[in-house]
């Protein structure tokens, strides 16, 4: 027994392992691909970059790591079924749950290492990148002159050049706008035929060299008439002149982190829960609140007086909006018209308060579902991989990788599906998250009777036909 528990076990690690690192290896590849225009040409540090994957690919485990499961299952039982391995241990009188049951429990041990790791890395995770990927976002890109292109990357500087050699730093045909760097605030623009650009060896500023230039200053004197200016604008020529700008704008500075820390992707379940029943507590508190509301609408006497609804009417004559007169009876339609636009809004607003505090709270149980998800999914899909890699007796790479991948897309849309209608109110977070669960569980129980029955299958026989 502890032999075949040892080929089990060691058949399943190394696929396992080895197909998690090429999922997760795609995953971060298809990442940089969505955010390569958020990194190209900011002059991003490397461990910047490392870090940025780092924190991604622990938000992919979500996916790598149930596929790697599905792919691996059937990968190791379809090995063992193709090399006889599987027909030799049901000959000896185990049956098929006695021969998966190591490696059920390994998958036990793998989901509550999947749940440990959605509820408490998963949320530092999630508030690291998130912070990470804004400051990256909100990062300006580097240095780099384009031939007749303003560069407006600097704070408070726009700067063109009709052609720069890149190699060396010339620049011909240079115009420089300092937005509010003349005297008094006002505006500064430098015209140069040539010059020369390099920067400080410390990088914190660019050092312009200007040949044969003007500059046009234009100031604002403050407090004196538009007549009355001495000197309203003033132009200037210059042989040689030397502008220092400051690049600290360009620098890379991180976020803080409490801008996201109250997020729901940032919370633990115990968190979850706890917003989740606030939430639900202020949507009854807002119910309640509401119902006053109407009842205080539908009667607005005093409290010493009756209600219009439980008058004599017999007291009221029957022309009496009559007799008020055409100007007082303008004003109590007015009056009337305007309370009834003013309770109707507030009631509106009430029932979009409410709504949008049950969509906050839908978003809260999604994440509260998300991270058992994870866990259940690990085992489901080994219960899926593992009897249909015995009944296509097939193992390697070709076939099964196409199977695994099949069924985790099916998979991963109906539970996206789900999702998507838990969001848009059709379903309740308790049933659209686990859609794909449901959709499962009978293929499950039908490839597992399959397997015991020992009904093998060949989808796509060309595929699965031996050379």
């Amino acid at each position: 027994m502890k032999r075949t528990t040892k080929l089990l076990i060691r058949s399943f690690i190394g696929p396992f392992v080895i197909t998690f690192l090429v999922a997760l290896f795609f995953l971060d590849m298809q990442f940089l691909w969505v955010y390569a225009d958020e990194l190209i040409g900011k002059g991003l540090a490397t461990h910047v970059v490392l870090e940025l994957l780092l924190y991604a690919s622990a938000r992919l485990v979500n996916l790598a790591l149930p596929l790697a499961i599905l792919m691996s299952s059937i990968m190791t039982m379809g090995s063992l079924a193709e090399h006889e391995e599987l027909t030799a241990l049901k000959s000896s009188g185990m049956s098929l749950g006695r021969i998966l049951r190591p490696l059920l429990v390994t998958m036990s041990l793998v989901a509550c290492l999947s749940l440990l790791f959605a509820n408490y890395a998963w949320p530092v995770a999630n508030l690291k990148f998130r912070t990470l990927l804004y400051s990256v976002t909100k990062k300006k890109p580097t240095l780099n002159l384009e031939d007749g292109v303003f560069y407006n990357g600097i704070e408070g500087y726009a700067i063109r050049a009709s052609s720069v050699e890149k190699e060396t730093g010339e620049l011909n045909g240079v115009i420089i706008h300092q937005h509010g760097g003349g005297r008094e605030g006002a505006g500064l623009v430098i015209r140069a035929e040539s010059g020369t650009m390099k920067t400080s060896r410390t990088g914190r500023f660019l050092h312009l060299d200007l040949q044969n230039g003007w500059s046009y200053e234009e100031r604002m004197e403050p407090g004196v008439r538009q007549r009355d200016r001495t000197f309203p604008h003033l132009t200037t020529q210059f042989q040689n002149q030397r502008i220092r700008i400051d690049l600290s704008s360009l620098d890379f500075a991180k976020a803080d982190e409490a801008l996201f820390k109250r997020a729901y992707e940032m919370m633990s379940l115990g968190q979850l829960h706890l917003a989740i029943d606030s939430l639900e507590r202020q949507r009854t508190q807002a119910a309640a609140a509401m119902g006053d509301f109407g009842r205080r609408s539908l009667d607005r006497s005093s409290p010493d007086e009756p209600s219009v609804f439980s008058a004599d009417t017999s007291r009221i004559h029957p022309d009496w909006l009559a007799r008020l007169g055409p100007s007082a009876e303008r004003r109590v339609f007015d009056g009337a018209r305007d309370m009834i636009r003013n309770t109707v809004q507030t009631a509106q607003n009430q029932m979009d308060d409410r709504q949008s505090k049950r969509t906050l709270a839908d978003r809260h149980a999604i994440e509260w579902h998300r991270k058992l998800f994870l866990a259940v999914a690990c085992i489901l899909l080994f219960l899926i991989g593992a009897p249909l890699g015995a009944i296509i007796r097939k193992g390697g790479l070709g076939l099964p990788t196409v199977l695994a991948i099949l069924l985790f897309v099916a998979y991963y849309v109906v539970t996206i599906m789900g999702e998507r209608m838990v969001r848009s109110g059709a379903l309740s977070p308790a049933w659209g998250m686990w859609l794909g669960t449901i959709v499962m569980v009978p293929a499950a129980i039908l490839l597992q009777w399959r397997a015991a029955n020992e009904r093998t299958w060949i989808p796509f026989p060309r595929l699965g036909r031996p050379r």
